[in-house]
């Protein structure tokens, strides 16, 4: 007897329906690698932001600045979010909130973060090669799906940044909600 070698109806049913849980179940595990991601690419570009300041100022014996920047070009103004990107420069005149003056030379320029919010408690940072008076600070990245997917860059006075995952006392990070 010749058997046709084929898929009945219910066989294909039944493995679409398979196929169709199996995706529903795996796109929310794409959606988090994907956020996370960018988060992790967000805070590694201001810690090394951080660190390229610091380490230049000691280098070239001046103060090295970092602040938002909507262009790449100039220090945005204090009510644009860190979310635009952000510039680090040389900045000998040492000015405080630090602006890029003319002449200025720009040592790298970083895009932002677009998924989610970064806040910080301070307009800009500058670090100085001596006599580092205290340059501490809390740089807040806060991700869509809440504080528990949220990090923090927080500065040391000594200028020497770590990332964190809670607050100083081991609670979660303060993100205001996002809409």
């Amino acid at each position: 007897m010749d058997r046709s070698k084929g898929v009945s109806l219910v066989e294909l049913v039944c493995a679409l329906t398979l196929v169709g849980v199996l995706a529903a179940l795996a796109t929310p595990t794409f959606r988090d690698v994907s956020l996370n991601a960018a988060r992790t690419a967000a805070v590694n570009g201001f810690f090394h932001a951080l660190f390229l300041a610091r380490s230049e100022s000691i280098k070239r014996n001046q103060v090295v600045s970092l602040c938002r920047s909507l262009d790449g070009e100039r220090c945005a103004t204090h009510s644009a979010p860190w979310t635009v990107g952000w510039i680090v420069f040389v900045n000998p005149d040492r000015d405080q909130p630090a602006e890029r003056d003319p002449g200025e030379e720009v040592l790298a320029v970083y895009d932002g973060w677009r998924t989610g919010t970064i806040s910080s408690n301070r307009l800009t940072y500058s670090f100085r090669p001596h006599n580092q008076p205290v340059v501490n600070g809390t740089i807040l990245f806060c991700d869509p799906r809440g504080p528990d997917h949220s990090r923090a860059i927080i500065i040391s006075q000594t200028g020497r940044p770590r990332v964190a995952q809670r607050d100083s006392k081991g609670k979660p990070l303060n993100c205001p909600p996002q809409g």
